[in-house]
């Protein structure tokens, strides 16, 4: 399994290999896309690539939680939290290898 991270400059480095725009163009225009999903994560919206996956938000619930170590009760706070469904065209993608 390989180590490697994609990161922004790489989503940039492709857009400019493939789309043929300047690297600076290329960089804003991947900057544009992603800020555009976290503001509408933000706002609690759905945002669904087809064929990629889901984002969503979810509310959870004030619980009780408990430290493993000492057994001590400890509140939980309500929250917002982030969750991705893959789809099933990436699902057997990643499980059958970069064949396409």
């Amino acid at each position: 399994m390989s180590e490697k991270t994609l990161t922004r400059m790489d989503l940039a480095d492709a857009v400019h290999a493939e789309v043929g725009l300047s690297r600076n163009d290329s960089a804003e225009l991947v900057e544009a896309v992603l800020q555009h999903i976290s503001d509408a994560l933000v706002q609690g919206e759905t945002v669904k690539i087809s064929s990629f996956g889901t984002f969503s938000v979810r509310e959870k619930a004030a619980r009780v939680g408990r430290n493993p170590k000492t057994g001590e009760e400890v509140p939980i706070h309500p929250r917002r939290v982030l969750t991705f469904r893959s789809s099933h065209l990436m699902k057997d993608r990643v499980s059958h290898g970069n064949k396409d």
